[in-house]
């Protein structure tokens, strides 16, 4: 399949969990894909754009390990994207990776994982934090800098600063998930 047959493929993703995991499956099973996809994903103005970035999501969800050869592009581009609909499978991805580089068990993506490609998360999260975005990136994003803020002390602070400072604007789903994040931050200082 070429760019432009994916292109046009993506005219049939929707919201629906079905489309996008049938979309998903296909680029697993043709990784050959993966870089086209990651194209029409980071032309940004475009909105099918958006389409790419939910099916991207949803192959991340069912198998992580097919974005490792694409990680320089992903990381390299992920604060592009702005259009709503594609910053929060964005977001998703970025915490995906950030629990698979700290999580307990075993994952390729510890080995592949390099500073560069952190700090570039670690970049896109904090302008998702202080842009004016939805709260699903926000959430995706406060989780993974605070995982990320285990690695680099100076996360911790600077994050506490954002989720306080804007703690009273936000919905109540932000709140409840800036008090949870807050009150760990709080106990590893105690520790």
């Amino acid at each position: 399949m070429t760019k432009d047959q994916l292109y046009k493929e993506l005219n049939y993703v929707n919201h629906s969990r079905e489309k996008r995991l049938f979309y998903a499956n296909m680029v697993i099973e043709n990784p050959n894909l993966v870089g086209p996809l990651l194209e029409i994903l980071f032309d940004v103005d475009d909105k099918i754009s958006c389409r790419a970035a939910w099916v991207f999501e949803f192959m991340c969800g069912e198998k992580l390990e097919a974005i490792i050869p694409h990680l320089d592009v992903f990381t390299a581009n992920v604060s592009k994207v702005h259009l709503d609909p594609a910053v929060r499978p964005m977001a998703k991805i970025c915490e995906y990776l950030i629990k698979a580089f700290y999580a307990k068990k075993p994952s390729k993506i510890k080995s592949v994982l390099t500073e560069k490609h952190k700090e570039k998360i670690i970049e896109a999260c904090f302008d998702w934090m202080i842009n004016d975005e939805k709260i699903a990136p926000k959430a995706y994003s406060m989780n993974a800098l605070y995982l990320l803020g285990s690695e680099y002390d100076w996360i911790h602070p600077e994050l506490a600063l954002i989720l306080e400072r804007d703690f009273q604007m936000q919905s109540s789903g932000f709140k409840a998930r800036a008090r949870h994040i807050l009150k760990k931050i709080k106990s590893k200082i105690m520790d």
